[in-house]
């Protein structure tokens, strides 16, 4: 059972996920926050699978929350999704830096919906090819900060092959074939990068890739 805590100051908004996640057998939502602030306190109290996150809302806003999340020790098994009305507007990469696994528009298709919650429930990022360069191209504008990263020292040349590919937005089947290595090896890759340089999540990876210069918005 997927645990989702729904989190928007729009109470329409909320009735809607809601509505459409409960149709789902294999998903349940636990709990419901209009700010930032109570999806906080909610997030400790149920410790769920997801935490669909609005951007703009009062008192805390979802980029406040969701860096919250990622710095709790007891939430760390909390996949946050960043819910826009804007798309690539200019909140979505900070969401991503906070720790976010990834962002969803509002007026997705519902099929299209309950697909990102269980891909978000696997651990994986929400962040497709096309989505992932208009975002590089968009904000990750500025040199890398250094030439190597936290932790980027201690990758193997094939973890940061692996990162790399991440970065440009490939499943972990894609990797496998680019990498011509075995589905399973490409997420031990990934997940020993992840280890290594304390990213929560794929999303976090694409971030650590650009900001560190492994990878740059218009190369390799």
């Amino acid at each position: 059972m997927i645990r989702v805590l729904l989190v928007d100051d729009q109470p329409l908004i909320r009735s809607g996920f809601r509505a459409l996640l409960e149709l789902e057998d294999d998903i349940e939502v636990v709990a419901e926050a209009a700010d930032g602030r109570e999806c906080l306190a909610l997030a400790r109290q149920h410790v769920p699978d997801i935490a669909l996150i609005d951007i703009q809302m009062p008192v805390v806003d979802g980029i406040e929350a969701t860096r919250h999340i990622a710095a709790d020790p007891t939430l760390t098994a909390v996949h946050v999704v960043i819910l826009t009305n804007y798309g690539l507007d200019e909140y979505v990469f900070d969401a991503l830096r906070a720790g976010a696994a990834g962002f969803l528009v509002k007026d997705i298709l519902p099929e299209d919906f309950l697909h990102a919650v269980r891909v978000a429930a696997r651990g994986d990022a929400l962040l497709a090819p096309s989505i992932t360069r208009k975002l590089i191209d968009r904000y990750v504008t500025r040199p890398p900060d250094t030439g190597t990263g936290p932790g980027l020292t201690e990758l193997t040349n094939r973890e940061r092959e692996a990162v790399a590919l991440v970065a440009r937005g490939l499943s972990n089947d894609q990797i496998a074939d680019h990498m011509v290595i075995s589905p399973l090896t490409a997420k031990t890759h990934v997940n020993r990068a992840m280890t290594k340089l304390h990213a929560r999540d794929r999303a976090q990876l694409v971030v650590l890739a650009y900001e560190s210069g492994l990878v740059t918005p218009h190369g390799s």
